[in-house]
């Protein structure tokens, strides 16, 4: 490896000194190796440090430097047409026109330098900016003070030597963070995402006073972030952004906030063509869009809302993942860094940049305040009479500089010879209205402005964060944070795709598909699901949909399978090998190898089933047992409980039946669950319901079970506690309903300007009903669940008087249950500070019975008619009723 090394090594030294080779005919070879190597890096080099990726020490790229130099030589606070600035830009460097009047709608577009006007495109719709020739630009305020300093700016010649350019601006802000940056280079890329406002600077303040800090994204679009992987912005992160979706009625969805990177006419494409592939099913869909986006989403009846919303977030561009890269130039390099340490950088380069302004505002002050001692002593002295009888300027030079001799050791510099010309400078009609106090305040002012620099440049870092909190103060009103942050659950696609396909069998031939329409149909599927599969000889398989499958002969069972689903629990009676014993077994499936073959019985040659059931809750039926006549066997039937039986996993053996031969077994009783009731946790955090104890306990649920939610609107609705639903972010309460126990509220009714008080019970379930008037100036000012509750009503203090004390009422006692609709009683007649919420009254309801088995319901139970499988005899057992809709 050393030798070809150092033989290429010699190639291309030769090949530096002469690409020319010289065949036997004379004819000229150029090689191009040496040449690729050199101008492929200088090539590089030229797009990573001139076009792609931004300086750390002003946040800009080259082509934006230059436009914001362009817009400053220009500034005079009238707009400029755009397509002047992009011809006065172009003197610094040729760009194309259409890529800087690009780049200079992207800078405006994002709010922060450039004062806009005219039609600048809208980031909401992805509309374009009109044509240069139309729009107009000036420097905001905001980039008047922090880009710009010309006295502590590097400078350096243009493309053509004509022009001077700055190397970088001073900027006294992390513009970077705040705008945000992408490029494609050579080689490499940047992806830095744009920041909050003020969360930049609360964030600079907290690094000035050591403290530590964290930085998220920020999008203008809106929308909802989930920074879990953000990784400071480093390689290797990665961001989740989805669009605000709620539910408008129980048909429409409406989309207010986009992600970041995408925009109304690219959402809409995605969510059709997810509508076209069947993974999503909607009706129409409405864009609204103008200052604010509002897209409607009508769904058909019977659809889920909820299931829709989870949809579009996993098959539509509602949920997009971004991954940042954090990449700058600094001192002509690349450099990978972090969001945190951009911002150190930042932040450490304004308070230099700080320091070299105040020094320089320090010397002009000095030399104002030497100058101005200088003229007060001119003046004041008669100093100018002594060059009265001088003939010469060295002689009058002198002259003055004798003068001046006896009164300047005080200042703080010697004076100079150009000193003594700016005082012969000094005209007669100033020197004839000299006045000494105005000029002893002058003298004093500089001196104070002097003091105050020195002790901003002695307390540097508290200058600094005193300039940060300036620029909150003055620019930072209006720029909250847009982008909500929050943690994302994962959904599962499998679990909300529409069902857009059937799937079928054919048992005797051993193929499954959706393509099989002449057979037996089985149930409605996707094309993403899984099936499971279970034959007569106890082999099982799970595998994708598919058009046509072939999975083997003597088809029992398939359905539709569900990952980790411990709830669906299979009931099995087989016989082990041929003239084996019979076993009985329960089992789960809950993860698999897709296309793998398992056996469910010990896979003895010979082994068959003989009864088989599905059960999405685990009921355990009672089966029996019907032997053959042979020899002396006394007891030839007898009863089976297969709730009796352990449920364990998919390769247990399970319990023996008997050893003798099994003629045929027969259903006699259906099964209830034997699973307990499932309790369920609401997890703030993601604002979903789970089943994994994450969050709240709500409590725990059986089938017919509700959960209760009432909203800030005044709005109560019941439901059952589906895992996929979704809540608002005005939710005030959510628990468990109980039938009997009354809901306690005090609203203010908008049209009698009063407080009103009622005790309500819901009549009517999974129905939203609001219990407060309905005029807009109503508003619900307490609600309470408790069985009797207490509140405490405080009053305000009359001027001159002392307030009246705070009163406590039983509402219980104050109010009887009434309808939903009722007004109520109105509450108290005076003026109210505050009405706050009590610890209610005891009370100890009646505790329900009990009952030994309860039966839970599942989401989404295969209503298919080979839950229960034909027995050996080959007669069909009759199909279970399908059950309703649980997680």
């Amino acid at each position: 490896m050393e030798e070809n090394d150092d033989l290429n090594e010699e190639i291309n030294d030769n090949l530096s000194e002469d690409n020319s080779v010289n065949t036997e005919n004379s004819e000229a070879l150029t090689r191009v190796s040496g040449m690729y190597k050199d101008w492929f890096l200088d090539y590089a080099s030229y797009v990573i440090l001139e076009r792609a990726v931004p300086a750390i020490e002003d946040g800009f790229k080259p082509v934006q430097r230059r436009i914001m130099h362009s817009l400053k030589e220009l500034d005079d606070g009238r707009y400029n047409k755009v397509a002047n600035v992009v011809g006065h830009t172009m003197q610094y460097h040729p760009h194309g026109d259409a890529s800087i009047a690009d780049a200079m709608v992207q800078i405006g577009q994002k709010d922060l330098l450039i004062d806009t006007q005219g039609n600048w495109g809208n980031i909401l719709t992805g509309d374009r900016a009109a044509a240069s020739r139309y729009i107009e630009a000036r420097l905001s305020k905001f980039a008047l003070e922090v880009v710009f300093s010309p006295k502590i700016t590097e400078w350096q010649a243009s493309y053509d030597g004509r022009k001077k350019e700055p190397v970088n601006l001073p900027v006294k802000f992390p513009l970077l963070l705040a705008q945000g940056a992408e490029g494609i280079a050579v080689g490499l890329s940047t992806k830095v995402l744009s920041h909050n406002f003020n969360e930049l600077i609360d964030a600079s303040i907290k690094h000035l006073k050591g403290q530590r800090f964290k930085l998220f994204p920020d999008f203008p679009t809106a929308g909802i972030i989930d920074v879990t992987n953000y990784n400071d912005g480093l390689r290797g992160g990665k961001i989740r952004v989805r669009a605000k979706i709620s539910q408008l009625d129980k048909n429409t969805l409406v989309i207010n906030e986009i992600p970041y990177g995408n925009n109304t006419g690219s959402l809409i494409d995605s969510i059709l063509k997810a509508n076209e592939k069947g993974k999503i099913k909607i009706k129409k869909i409405e864009d609204n869009t103008a200052a604010e986006v509002e897209i409607l989403i009508h769904l058909p009846a019977g659809i889920s809302p909820d299931k829709t919303i989870d949809a579009l977030y996993a098959f539509t561009a509602c949920e997009s993942s971004i991954s940042p890269l954090g990449c700058i130039i600094e001192d002509n390099k690349p450099l990978f860094i972090g969001v945190t340490e951009m911002l150190k950088r930042s932040t450490d380069s304004t308070v230099d940049l700080l320091r070299q302004e105040l020094e320089i505002q320090l010397n002009e002050l000095e030399e104002q305040w030497h100058f101005a001692s200088l003229e007060r002593i001119f003046i004041e002295n008669r100093i100018y009479r002594d060059i009265e009888e001088e003939e010469t300027w060295e002689g009058v030079i002198s002259a003055i500089a004798k003068g001046l001799e006896p009164f300047t050791k005080h200042l703080k510099r010697p004076v100079t010879e150009e000193d003594i010309t700016r005082l012969t400078e000094i005209r007669i009609k100033r020197i004839s209205k000299f006045d000494l106090d105005k000029a002893q305040q002058h003298l004093e002012s500089l001196q104070k402005r002097i003091a105050e620099v020195k002790h901003n440049l002695a307390n540097l870092v508290e200058f600094a964060i005193n300039y940060f909190k300036n620029l909150k103060e003055t620019y930072g009103k209006d720029r909250g944070r847009m982008t909500e942050i929050r943690v994302f659950d994962d959904i599962e696609a499998t679990k909300v795709v529409i069902r857009n396909t059937k799937l079928y069998v054919n048992r005797e031939e051993g193929f499954v598909g959706t393509s099989l329409k002449k057979d037996e149909y089985v149930t409605d599927c996707s094309d993403i699901d899984d099936i499971i599969v279970i034959t007569n000889e106890g082999k099982m398989m799970v595998s994708k949909v598919d058009s046509k499958l072939f999975v083997g002969k003597g088809i029992i069972h398939v359905a539709v399978f569900k990952k980790k689903d411990k709830r669906t629990t299979y009931n099995m009676v087989y016989k082990d090998g041929k003239g084996g014993p019979t076993y009985i077994k329960r089992f789960n499936v809950t993860s698999v190898t897709r296309d793998r073959i398992y056996d469910l019985t010990t896979g003895k040659a010979g082994s068959q089933v003989l009864y088989f059931s599905a059960n999405p809750n685990g009921e355990a039926e009672i089966v029996t047992v019907l032997l053959r006549q042979v020899g002396s066997i006394k007891k030839l039937k007898w009863d089976v409980d297969f709730s009796d039986v352990l449920i364990k996993g998919r390769a247990s053996k399970g319990n023996i039946v008997t050893k003798y031969s099994v003629k045929r077994i027969e259903l006699k009783e259906k099964g209830v669950s034997t699973l307990k009731p499932r309790k369920i946790w609401f997890d703030d955090v993601v604002r979903r319901l789970n089943v994994d104890g994450r969050g709240d306990l709500l409590g725990e649920f059986k089938g017919d079970d509700l959960l209760l939610v009432i909203n800030q609107k005044g709005i109560a609705k019941t439901f059952l506690p589906v895992l996929t639903s979704h809540f608002d972010d005005d939710m005030i309460v959510l628990e468990k309903w109980i039938p009997e126990k009354p809901i306690s509220a005090i609203y203010w009714e908008g049209e009698k300007e009063r407080f009103y008080v009622k005790r309500f019970l819901i009549e009517n379930e999974n129905k939203e009903e609001m219990f407060i008037s309905e005029h807009p100036k109503s508003y619900l000012e307490l609600v309470s669940t408790d069985w009797r509750p207490m509140i405490e009503i405080e009053f305000p203090k009359p001027r001159g008087k002392e307030a009246k004390e705070s009163e406590q009422v039983d509402l219980e006692d104050f109010i009887s249950v009434k309808g939903i609709k009722a007004l109520g009683n109105q509450l108290i007649t005076e003026k109210v500070k505050s009405i706050n919420s009590l610890d209610p009254l005891p009370y100890e309801p009646v505790e329900p019975q009990k009952p030994e088995n309860i039966e839970v319901v599942d989401e989404e139970a295969i209503g298919s008619n080979d839950n229960i499988v034909k027995p050996a005899d080959g007669k069909e057992l009759p199909p279970e009723e399908p059950k309703t809709l649980f997680d």
